[in-house]
């Protein structure tokens, strides 16, 4: 809801000229976006749509400081926030999602049971694979797309594989690849017990094969 609120605000800007981003949620951001000229509606609209932001965010502060007070509680969960683009909420989410981790025997069942597993198309003897089964936790994918479109640009190896399906296939292709590919690394955090520093120095042992998926599948 917060985030919807923040689009309509952020379009009212931007249809006067005022394009500020994230900037436009700091002290100064504010003052401006308050004093743009607008029409008689429109400026109700903006008048409605900052009252209903000022009543959501201490609603969204008193969940964040939960859920990182139940994230910290959580070894497991504190293992996975060590890899870039996952904070609390993502690890959080992620293990509470997933349930006892033993319940997987591979790392495509996991894919599988996210509904991020491309759908496979056979005909004629060749194997096609499709878009993904969107099957599973929505929100889990949702998140696991953003939390990947932060890792890509800290981990070298993940940007390297964005840069080159998004070359190859577009970028909405290689977004949710990279969210796949990142879903099974923190599944393989959860079973090997690492942190993201010794999944690295696996990722350059043999058993890289382990917890490396391919962007394209498995």
């Amino acid at each position: 809801m917060r985030t919807a609120v923040k689009n309509q605000l952020h379009a009212l800007a931007m249809g006067e000229g005022v394009c500020r981003r994230k900037k436009l949620w700091t002290t100064k951001g504010r003052a401006e976006l308050e004093g743009v000229t607008l029409g008689p509606w429109a400026s109700r609209r903006r008048r409605e749509l900052l009252k209903l932001l000022d009543q959501l965010e201490p609603s969204m502060e008193e969940l964040d400081r939960a859920v990182i007070k139940e994230a910290e509680s959580r070894v497991e969960v504190v293992r996975l926030m060590t890899h870039p683009g996952v904070g609390p909420v993502n690890a959080l989410a992620f293990v509470l999602t997933l349930g006892p981790v033993e319940r997987f025997r591979r790392s495509k069942q996991v894919a599988s049971y996210l509904g991020l597993n491309p759908r496979e198309h056979s005909s004629g003897g060749h194997q096609r694979l499709g878009s993904i089964s969107k099957q599973g936790n929505r929100m889990m994918r949702w998140l696991l797309v953003e939390a990947a479109q932060t890792a890509v640009r800290f981990d070298p190896e993940l940007r390297r594989d964005y840069q080159r399906l998004k070359f190859r296939r577009g970028g909405s292709v290689a977004k949710v690849a990279m969210a796949r590919k990142l879903a099974v690394r923190l599944y393989w955090m959860l079973r090997s017990g690492a942190d993201y520093a010794q999944l690295v120095r696996m990722q350059s042992s043999p058993v890289r094969a382990m917890v490396d998926a391919s962007p394209s599948g498995f």
